[in-house]
């Protein structure tokens, strides 16, 4: 059956909108424009839209600006919006005019329909305008680099630093519980001077605290919103008030602090904020890379491979070969952070298009950053419960591998000299013996003097053992 339709009109003219939608004729028009990828803009995005859009109507009603019957059914559907009630009516492609300005306008018709029909519930209908009162002191330009900020700085308190802490709390939490376990080190690949499993998890979790601390710092600058610069960053149409009342109100209603950026042109020209967040997530994706590699590596075999641990045994692993099973997790762990770099990658380009006045990239950066969070939050998350948290050490190959490790000889030098310890390693390798026996024969030290100083755990300590005095 054909669809039923409304007209509606912009400054173009008149166009026919469905019936149910909520959306006007400028929404109509982006639709139609842009049949690219079939993605709508972010929930992250569409709800910081809605925030800013309440906080707005709030502050303008403060300000004497707009009415406050207006304000107040312009705040309760905006919040609504916010609240993700409405998404189906945000049906814009990523891929759309540089600015924004047609998921701004979006957001101006949805919030304007709502609140006109939510109005007409009681005493009688207000006439509530897109333009003149949901975007009243706004323009896209200053909106959207505002929700990028918002939606970004959200995401990341909310949902990404959390994800992180409760992924280096289980590497510590295993680490410690494995902490006595030694094994054999490596370096090039090859094997080294051994450490302990807690000392290896624990570097892991050093990686996770340096992102935390490198992404916590980046906000500092990501929460500076220019809202109030309005078209080009003089603002025009805007209460000079405007943009520090609306981030005042943003930090009451999300519990997260944000504030009015000092220079407002910088904010609508160039997205830096962005691109720095973004590279720090590029390298959490690098870091998280090296602990699922490692993961990947120390789990390998089980008989041809390290066999150094079991990760939990999560599906068949292949269709052909009964039995298999594979590390999954860390090798989703890799995907994501490999879409995650390459997000940064776009994003990068993307920030270099800051022409004069305006960015032209802005529906593109805020869905990459939003979609970079979300993907390294789940799969962090999903890497402490499904991976580490239930994995398991397989003792005797990491004992067999550490007795027959040549490099213990190291801890020898103080006491024979490189060039001794040097024959000792290639023959104990060579005739595939225990370090410990192969010293005893060369150095003519008895086992009681000998075996302190090629004891495994004491070499985890560091120190200059057997040094005279």
């Amino acid at each position: 059956m054909p669809q039923k339709v409304r007209l509606e009109h912009d400054s173009m003219g008149e166009l026919q909108v469905p019936e149910a939608a909520l959306w006007g004729a400028q929404t109509q028009r982006a639709v139609q424009n842009f049949p690219i990828s079939g993605r709508p803009m972010p929930r992250g995005f569409i709800r910081a839209l809605g925030l800013i859009k309440a906080a707005a109507a709030e502050v303008n009603a403060e300000l004497g600006l707009l009415p406050k019957a207006t304000a107040k059914a312009v705040r309760k559907a905006a919040l609504e919006v916010a609240e993700g009630g409405y998404d189906g009516h945000f049906p814009i492609d990523i891929y759309q005019t540089g600015s924004g300005t047609s998921s701004n306008m979006n957001a101006n018709e949805v919030i304007a329909n709502l609140a006109a029909r939510m109005s007409g519930q009681g005493q009688g209908k207000l006439a509530v305008h897109p333009n003149d009162h949901v975007n009243l002191g706004q323009s896209s330009n200053d909106v959207v680099p505002t929700a990028i900020r918002v939606s970004a700085q959200l995401a990341v308190v909310e949902d990404l630093l959390p994800a992180l802490a409760h992924l280096r709390k289980t590497i510590q939490t295993r680490g410690k519980a494995l902490g006595k376990i030694v094994k054999t080190g490596r370096t090039h690949l090859m094997d080294a001077m051994p450490l302990t499993f807690a000392q290896e998890f624990g570097a892991w979790a050093a990686q996770l605290e340096s992102a935390q601390a490198r992404i916590t710092d980046a906000l500092k600058r990501l929460r500076r919103l220019p809202l109030g610069g309005t078209a080009i960053g003089t603002g025009i149409n805007a209460d000079p008030r405007f943009g520090k009342q609306v981030a005042k109100a943003l930090s009451e209603m999300t519990g997260t602090r944000f504030e009015s950026a000092d220079n407002k042109f910088e904010g609508l020209a160039a997205q830096d904020d962005a691109v720095e967040l973004s590279g720090q997530f590029n390298a959490l994706a690098v870091a998280l890379i090296k602990i699922a590699n490692d993961l990947r590596w120390m789990n390998s075999g089980p008989l041809a491979g390290l066999g150094e641990i079991e990760l939990p045994a999560l599906q068949p692993g292949s269709s052909i070969m009964p039995g298999k099973v594979n590390p999954v997790i860390p090798e989703a762990t890799v995907m994501v952070c490999a879409q995650v770099i390459g997000h940064h990658t776009a994003i990068t380009v993307a920030g270099q298009t800051g022409n004069f006045q305006l960015n032209v990239t802005l529906p593109l950066i805020a869905a990459n950053l939003l979609e970079s969070v979300q993907l390294l939050a789940n799969v962090s998350r999903l890497l402490a419960d499904s991976a580490i948290a239930g994995l398991s050490v397989r003792q005797d190959n990491v004992r067999r591998a550490l007795d027959r490790n040549p490099i213990l000889v190291t801890a020898l030098n103080p006491v024979i000299g490189y060039e001794k310890g040097a024959a000792i390693a290639k023959q104990a390798y060579r005739e595939n013996r225990p370090v410990l026996e192969v010293a005893i024969e060369v150095t003519g030290m008895s086992q009681a003097e000998l075996k302190p100083l090629l004891d495994p755990a004491a070499l985890t300590r560091g120190g200059i053992l057997g040094k005279p005095g």
